[in-house]
């Protein structure tokens, strides 16, 4: 690859904090927010134009579609960022569980009101490229804005970037699997004109469940409801209109009064690598072609959807995995399985299993998260929450969900702001006073 040197140049320093948290989505809101309420000045920093992640980039709706009468969970910031939603009307019933559905437009706004509310510093259209090391720990980062190249200092950052930008940058040992083994990315869309009671009386007529889509449950989720649609996409490649090597399928989501199906979830694609600008402009070109196949599909095949348009596009692709870092520990499926407990556990996440194996918290079992997943070897002064903390492939398929990334995101956060007070480094921060903290702000860690 050709190379060009750089001339030096001097970099006006942006802003200087206690706490700097980079990625806003429900890893890093729920971080900043953790800190902010310990008392020690924190900054959000967000390349896009809005806060929330995959929540307002890929509209996933879906925060908690686990959750039975029986789960448990860990409360804290996620529970709170759900209930928020909900009693400022960016809600609707989620149509398999008991939670919630984000109105994921509207969720813009309440991320809005939610940081505002705070002591939080909010920073917008602002991209981290590269880090500012003081031997082996950081102390901020070099961003890029239409302000310019400027820098950001801070006592601890924490890395919500979801593919461990910082952690990357950092010099920090990450690993990620090559790309034809990564989980799929996906382009979302949603559709206006459908008639939603014709739908629905197709759906009843023709009703999914979790097992016409797992690859391998328990068993007690075969016969649980999904909203799930194959029919519509094999007729239309049986007939030639979408390519065989396609395999267009998924879920829908909320289906408004007003006729909007907000949220479909039918874009899947493999062999992609997130962390790839070539991959993902591949990816949101090819899966926006796909979404209109699908959309063609339904009109034709899909009652209810006969005069259903084109409403939006995720505004971002969808990504599910890319780098994990290695942490003090390696988080894995016998963990996750067997409700395993931590000493150093800073929160809890329900038995909740979605990728291939699927496992539904509908018994009460849960797992303790340990802070040592978290942490990063080799670099002090920085955590990471949200997808890429420490773990296998199956350990994955729990701590990439949103809500647990919101019990990292908030564990994160209090640990940052108890070593600055305590004077010390993440990895030597006594996790005991975290605890106790977390306790204070709601969670559940035991």
């Amino acid at each position: 690859m050709k190379s060009i040197e750089e001339v030096a140049r001097t970099t006006p320093v942006l802003a200087e904090t206690d706490v700097l948290v980079v990625g806003s989505g429900p890893g890093g809101l729920s971080a900043a927010l953790a800190a902010s309420r310990e008392g020690v000045s924190t900054m959000l920093v967000e390349r896009h134009g809005c806060f929330g992640g995959n929540i307002t980039q890929a509209n996933v709706e879906s925060i908690a579609w686990y959750r039975h009468e029986q789960t448990v969970e860990a409360n804290g910031i996620g529970m709170e960022l759900e209930r928020r939603a909900q009693e400022m009307g960016a809600t609707q019933p989620e149509p398999q569980s008991t939670s919630q559905a984000l109105d994921t437009d509207l969720f813009r706004w309440v991320a809005d009101k939610i940081v505002e509310d705070s002591a939080i510093v909010p920073l917008l259209h602002c991209f981290a490229v590269d880090v500012i090391m003081n031997g082996d720990a950081i102390c901020g980062i070099i961003t890029e804005s239409k302000s310019g190249r400027q820098a950001i200092l801070a006592n601890q950052i924490i890395d919500a970037t979801g593919d461990a930008d910082i952690v990357h940058r950092s010099g920090a040992p990450y690993r990620m699997a090559v790309k034809e083994d990564l989980m799929a990315v996906t382009v979302s869309f949603g559709c206006s004109g459908v008639n939603k009671d014709r739908f629905l009386e197709y759906v009843n007529e023709n009703p999914c469940t979790l097992k016409d889509w797992a690859k391998s449950t328990t068993g007690k989720e075969d016969d649980l409801f999904s909203p799930f649609l194959r029919e519509p996409f094999s007729k239309a490649t049986a007939a030639g209109e979408i390519p065989k090597v396609v395999g267009l399928n998924g879920t829908w989501s909320r289906l408004t009064e007003e006729g909007e199906a907000t949220y479909l979830n039918l874009v899947y694609m493999k062999g992609f690598d997130p962390t790839d600008v070539w991959d993902l402009t591949r990816g949101e070109m090819e899966g926006r072609q796909q979404a209109m196949w699908a959309l063609a599909a339904l009109k034709k095949y899909a009652p209810g959807f006969e005069k259903a348009r084109l409403r939006s596009f995720g505004s971002s692709l969808g990504t599910r995995e890319s780098r994990k870092i290695v942490g003090n520990y390696f988080l894995t499926e016998e963990d996750v399985r067997n409700q395993a407990k931590f000493d150093d556990s800073i929160g809890i996440f329900p038995e909740f299993l979605d990728a291939g194996v699927v496992i539904i918290p509908t018994t009460g079992r849960y797992f303790q998260v340990p802070y040592g997943i978290m942490v990063p070897q080799k670099v002090d002064n920085l955590l990471v929450a949200g997808r890429c903390v420490a773990g296998d492939k199956v350990s994955h398929a729990a701590t990439r969900q949103m809500m647990c990334c919101t019990v990292t995101g908030q564990g994160a956060g209090v640990a940052a702001a108890i070593s600055i007070k305590e004077k010390t480094t993440c990895r030597n921060v006594d996790i005991k006073k975290v605890q106790i903290a977390l306790q204070k702000q709601g969670v559940r860690v035991q």
